[in-house]
């Protein structure tokens, strides 16, 4: 799996994920809040399944010269 996730993409991910799953934890929104495992997984491992059809990265490019 090459990385299709960048930096700033990557946090967000991260912590809209963790905020659904703290949030669901804390009571304040219902089991539906689970589904934050799935910004989380994809920030964590820097691939999303989603952007492959589109041919979508948010990750840097890299420039040689």
């Amino acid at each position: 799996m090459k990385p299709n996730v960048g930096t700033i993409d990557r946090t967000i991910r991260i912590l809209v994920g963790l905020g659904a799953i703290g949030a669901t934890v804390t009571g304040m929104i219902g089991v539906w809040g689970w589904l934050g495992i799935i910004p989380l997984a994809t920030g964590v491992f820097r691939f999303c399944p989603a952007y492959l059809p589109f041919g979508i990265s948010s990750c840097a490019t890299k420039n040689n010269g």
